[in-house]
């Protein structure tokens, strides 16, 4: 995707120090373009708890490039493999919901394991680190692919007319490595002439939606519309809505959905209205072990900070205020689960299916169950 007209991923190496991981700092959008250094397996941590990057695929992007940090750092070590081995519970702990942490995490591990001379590590983590992101990439460009057949068919039904496309949080190339995975169908559409209009959720209290979609599609030239959180519910019963378009952190075998609290309020509206909600859910997000979503999604707790302040520019000066009073509780509650039977399908990187175990099973069938 492109920051003022130029490439960018959102993680990489530094092109002048094998050391050095940079990557964006999404904390500052949209008022400031800042690229950060991650020098150690902990700045990966940071950036992965404090939400310097953000988006389930990204989050495992990153935890791989800090593996690869670590195993850097272990080499003067007196218990390289220690130092591993505690370098990657740090960070498979830095938050709770998005799969692709954990994921990414073991990934290295095993890449690293069968290999005795831990000088070696750093190169085989750098390309381990490497494929895991180069794979992402071709996952969300294949789900956009097929989600623009979604788009396409719409368009069909009302030619030369934009298609209207709700989306919440920020599902775009922000969340990823490149493309994204909801924002995906819609950039294909747009680079082959079909008319989209995008209504972007603000997305509280982190306003992911606002500053990080909102962003990027500015950066596109996608038309787009900024609507509160409860708006959504409003434009569907008044035929201003074609589509809604989803991310997930966590997707369950039988077809749930953990994604940004809101989503399930979303996904409501859309059934009661007969709005097609889709999830573009790549099987890195997806959670084969886990049977049911709604009893077994781990639903992140994060600071009430985050809901008691709102953070804007001033004058080009970022500043953050208060909005709630001091006295008042406040919980502030991550992520909620979309059930299966309101989800239309999930769109993969093998192709849009039913959100069911038996949907996900004929895409996927080296994940059946052995008997």
């Amino acid at each position: 995707m492109k920051v003022n007209g130029k490439h960018y991923q959102t993680i990489w190496l530094h092109p002048d120090n094998p050391a050095v991981v940079q990557t964006i700092d999404q904390r500052f959008l949209p008022n400031r373009f800042i690229i950060r250094d991650l020098k150690s397996y902990r700045d990966g941590q940071h950036a992965i708890s404090e939400m310097v990057v953000r988006g389930a695929p990204l989050i495992g992007g990153t935890a791989a490039w800090s593996i690869y940090l670590a195993t850097i750092e272990a080499q003067p070590s007196n218990d390289p493999r220690a130092f591993i081995e505690a370098a990657a519970t740090a960070i498979e702990t830095a938050r709770p919901t998005a799969v692709n942490l954990q994921r990414a995490v073991q990934r290295m591990l095993d890449a690293l394991r069968s290999i005795e001379d831990h000088a070696a590590w750093p190169d085989a983590a750098r390309r381990e680190a490497e494929a895991i992101c180069a794979e992402d990439v071709d996952f969300c460009r294949r789900i956009g692919k097929h989600g623009l057949r979604l788009i396409e068919g719409i368009s069909r039904e009302k030619p030369g007319a934009p298609i209207n496309i709700l989306t919440h949080c920020n599902a775009g190339w922000l969340a990823t490595i490149d493309w994204g995975t909801a924002l995906a169908p819609i950039y294909l559409a747009h680079q082959q002439g079909i008319p989209v209009h995008v209504w972007v959720d603000e997305t509280r209290p982190r306003n992911q939606g606002s500053q990080l979609t909102a962003w990027e599609l500015a950066q596109h030239d996608i038309p787009h519309t900024v609507i509160v959180d409860n708006a959504g519910g409003h434009l569907m019963q008044n035929g201003q809505v074609d589509l809604c378009l989803m991310g997930t952190d966590r997707t369950a075998r039988n077809g749930d959905v953990g994604n940004k609290i809101g989503t399930y309020l979303k996904a409501l509206a859309a059934y009661d209205n007969g709005v097609p909600f889709y999830v573009a859910a790549p099987s890195t997000s997806i959670d084969w072990n886990m049977a049911n979503g709604l009893d077994e999604i781990p639903i992140e707790e994060r600071s009430a900070d985050e809901v008691a302040f709102i953070v804007g520019t001033d004058a080009d000066e970022v500043r953050k205020v208060r909005i709630v009073p001091e006295a008042t509780a406040i919980k502030n509650y991550a992520f909620d689960v979309t059930p299966a039977r309101l989800i239309a399908g999930l769109i993969t990187e093998r192709g849009v299916c039913a959100a069911s175990e038996k949907g996900l099973l004929a895409l996927f069938p080296d994940k059946a169950p052995r008997q």
